[in-house]
């Protein structure tokens, strides 16, 4: 099973890292996430990165650096999630897959329900 190729944003505002919901009805409904989307083909991961963001919550950042990526495998496909640390500029907040975001304290990410694809990215936050 070839892994889709999906990117996500550790999107950092005041020392508070920004996480999304998503919708009950979409895959993976609630839990919650470091946003991103998958890669069209062809597309660089940061252009895939700037553009999902911008579509999904109508959010603008800059990326700041290659954080790393993991294959994840969920019982019916799998993904290779590739993160970026990135700044938080401005954002409308117009959910498209999301019913409720937050910013929130490193610390305090293992208190909620987080997808198990991104869950080693939380491990590499809390270290």
């Amino acid at each position: 099973m070839t892994p889709i190729k999906v990117v996500c944003g550790i999107i950092w505002k005041d020392g508070k890292i920004f996480i999304a919901r998503r919708k009950a009805e979409k895959s993976m409904g609630g839990y919650w996430e470091f946003p991103g989307g998958k890669l069209e083909k062809n597309e660089h991961p940061e252009k895939a990165l700037i553009r999902e963001l911008e579509e999904e919550i109508g959010m603008k950042v800059s990326i700041l650096q290659y954080i790393g990526s993991k294959v994840h495998h969920y019982p019916t496909f799998s993904i290779e999630l590739m993160a970026y640390h990135c700044d938080f500029i401005d954002a409308a907040f117009q959910l498209t897959d999301h019913d409720e975001t937050a910013f929130v304290n490193p610390k305090e990410l293992k208190k909620y329900k987080i997808a198990p694809a991104d869950l080693f990215i939380v491990d590499a936050l809390s270290a």
